[in-house]
């Protein structure tokens, strides 16, 4: 067990740490040592020296001057961990930061317990390459301001109006219909070659915008084809440097960059997400600025975390060219999952990690890695047991993002309050905003990556109510998928008697809408009795375990539960509906189910089904011949009845007319008979071959019709 030494700053008395913590949560936590440090980043700062001298992790209670604090303690080899937890804008600043003392137990109990995930690293290499793709006016300018920290490349789409720099600091090309692929230190890029001159073996010389009695060759060194009546002077002009050819047979060209900064009115990708490496500022100075800054700082090798998992023998996404699930392909924002045949391929170079294919999956083929859900799940658990622990009650838990979502929770934490006018002073007037006492901010990689199974596992460990903060900046894909999976959250909630907005997405463009949002949101009451439960790597089963207990411990008064309740379709639980009428028992629909939901039956023709497994991906409708199959979205409260087998569709069998065996149903035997008969074959004489079982059928095959078979001996054996 990992024993962490907390330093908790009060910021020169602003926040109320020793009420919040020792008194709340008992001195188990908080050293005498760590405790009433008032200005631990100027007069108290021999605290923290004094923490690195020995092996404890150590945890500071203020993000302020964290580069300070990491600089100091690399500067000392220290060997202990450091790690930080901002309790200052998430708690202690803020109307209500006297009350908070609960939420700051829940916050350092959290960051006490984080543990660094370990996930493979995805490793880009980048020598500093990087072309600059747009007009040559703008292009040529930007790459001389980039010329001396990059190995800079132009590719210009258009070159009218410009003038060639007299001095050859870069690579000049030419061309349009631009293509780029791959990711940083890997791009690949092609275009067509539209012009005569060759800019790039060009020596510039002049020759040429001499000799042309047109005038179609101007200071950029191109032919202008609309002028250009054809007489090649200028190739007489050119002459050993062969720069100019108007017969060029290769058109297309191909080159490798590391980076990319394109400065055209259109982008390369259309994604959402672009990949590493790839920069579209847009038309402003300052966004071009900040692009040629970010583009200096990408050489060299750099890791990644490989952010996701995949299972192929979970993935509902297609059998025998027969396509089933694609909502990872759909929701992505970067491009990076494709179909693979009857799997799909997850590009890791070009994944962000935004978990947002997690959270659609409906099998759990594919899981977020970093940080998983296991680990979140890990830290709810200890925060939202400090938090009841503290005397904390109605737990909102926030979860958001490390970019924009940060933002607005720290603007929050210094946003001025108003002070009432024209009478006394209420309780907090005057402070800034900050978050409710109740609200626990979680902080994620992405806000895409909250399923169904970290918003079911809040509520049964503990918190009243979940709530996503979207800042509006994410794809459009993700947040539809939040949306979906919250309102069946929301329905499967209320349907047990809990609140119906237990669960939510709040879009917030700036901090005031999700400060008017959160103040909005009324208190609920949490689940009675707080679940233990560890989150499972199986997405389903914390599904599972989630709404089995809050099952167990309803709210008393709640309407008596029925065995399922209809879901909306696109739903991923549901059962199958079996048109016996139809059904011939083929099993085509055991051979595509992914899940082993379906199942056949070496005892009698008939078709099991367990609705547990099912994900509702549709394979086995799409797959059966006699179109017999139908989904039937919906969630069966009963855990332990939708884990037993059960029949969907049994029919009488059918006996070898060789053996005497049973080898499936009577209908699919006279259906395969109807659909043969045709066949040279299993025409005629062959029809009986369809009535036997495969082992005869192949004896039969291989057997002179003037010869006995081994059945016809044994049967005239058992006569005499």
């Amino acid at each position: 067990m990992v024993v962490t030494r907390v330093l908790a700053c009060s910021c020169n008395g602003t926040v109320d740490i020793d009420s919040a913590i020792r008194q709340q949560q008992g001195d188990a936590l908080l050293g005498d040592a760590s405790l009433g440090i008032g200005e631990l980043c100027r007069r108290d700062f021999r605290h923290f020296t004094e923490a690195l001298e020995g092996t404890d992790d150590v945890l500071v209670t203020c993000t302020q001057e964290s580069a300070l604090f990491n600089e100091i303690a690399q500067a000392r080899s220290a060997v202990a961990p450091i790690r930080f937890v901002n309790v200052r804008e998430r708690a202690g600043w803020g109307r209500e930061g006297a009350a908070a003392g609960p939420k700051i137990a829940a916050l350092v109990a959290m960051a006490s317990a984080a543990q660094a995930p370990e996930v493979p690293a995805i490793t880009f290499r980048s020598s500093g390459r990087l072309l600059v793709i747009g007009d040559a006016l703008e292009a040529i300018e930007w790459a001389g301001q980039l010329t001396d920290a990059l190995a800079v490349t132009v590719l210009a789409s258009s070159t009218r109006g410009a003038r060639l720099p007299a001095e050859r600091r870069f690579p000049i090309l030419s061309g349009d219909g631009v293509a780029v692929s791959g990711w940083l230190g890997n791009f690949s890029v092609s275009w067509q070659v539209a012009n005569p001159i060759d800019l790039d073996a060009c020596v510039r010389c002049g020759a040429c915008v001499q000799a042309c009695p047109e005038a179609a060759i101007g200071a950029d060194l191109q032919v202008d084809l609309n002028v250009c009546t054809g007489h090649r002077a200028c190739v007489s002009a050119c002459g050993s440097v062969g720069a100019i050819d108007f017969s060029r047979a290769e058109r297309e060209r191909h080159e490798a960059f590391d980076l990319i900064l394109d400065l055209r009115a259109e982008p390369a990708f259309v994604q959402h997400d672009p990949p590493l490496g790839y920069f579209f500022p847009g038309p402003t100075t300052q966004a071009r600025i900040r692009a040629g800054l970010e583009l200096v700082r990408f050489t060299g090798e750099f890791d990644k975390p490989r952010f996701f998992r995949y299972q192929e023998r979970l993935c509902a996404h297609s059998r025998n060219r027969i396509e089933g699930c694609r909502q990872c392909i759909d929701v992505c924002s970067t491009g990076a999952i494709a179909a693979d045949g009857d799997r799909i391929r997850v590009e890791p170079h070009l994944c962000l990690g935004c978990g947002g294919c997690a959270t659609v999956c409906p099998s759990g083929a594919l899981s977020h890695a970093y940080p998983s859900p296991v680990e979140i799940g890990r830290r709810l658990r200890i925060g939202l047991k400090a938090f009841r622990d503290a005397g904390g009650r109605d737990a909102l838990v926030l979860f958001h993002d490390g970019g924009r979502g940060r933002e607005w929770l720290d603007a929050l934490g210094r946003e001025p309050g108003s002070a009432p006018r024209g009478g006394p002073a209420t309780a907090g007037a005057g402070r800034v905003r900050g978050l409710p006492a109740r609200v626990i901010a979680v902080e994620v990689h992405h806000i895409a990556s909250i399923g169904l199974d970290l918003a079911l596992s809040a509520l049964a460990l503990g918190a009243a109510q979940v709530r996503v903060l979207s800042t509006t900046h994410e794809a459009a894909g993700y947040r539809r998928a939040l949306d979906e999976q919250f309102a069946l959250g929301s329905q499967l909630v209320a349907s047990l008697g809990f609140a119906a907005d237990a669960l939510a997405v709040v879009a917030a463009a700036e901090p005031a809408e999700l400060d008017s949002a959160l103040r909005a949101t009324q208190p609920t009451a949490a689940v009675d009795v707080a679940a233990g439960f560890a989150l499972s790597d199986e997405k389903r089963r914390s599904i599972e375990f989630a709404l089995d207990h809050l099952r167990s411990h309803r709210p008393e008064g709640a309407a008596a539960l029925p065995d399922s309740m209809p879901l909306a379709a696109g739903s991923p639980f549901g059962s199958l509906i079996v048109d016996a009428q139809r059904c011939t028992l083929c099993k085509a629909c055991v051979g595509s189910c992914p899940e082993a939901a379906l199942l056949d039956d070496a005892n009698e023709p008939a078709l099991r089904f367990i609705e547990r497994n099912c994900v509702q991906c549709g394979l086995c409708v799409k797959t059966c011949p006699e179109q017999a199959i139908t989904m039937q979205p919906r969630y069966r409260y009963d855990s332990q009845a939708a884990r037993q087998i059960e029949v969907l569709h049994r029919a009488e069998p059918f006996h070898c007319v060789s053996c005497g065996k049973p080898f499936g149903s009577l209908a699919m035997v006279r259906t395969m008979i109807g659909r043969m008969a045709g066949h040279s074959m299993f025409g005629g004489e062959g029809t009986r071959r369809l009535q036997m079982c495969a082992d005869c059928r192949v004896v039969d095959m291989f057997t002179a019709r003037d010869e006995l078979s081994i059945h016809q001996v044994a049967r005239d054996g058992d006569r005499s």
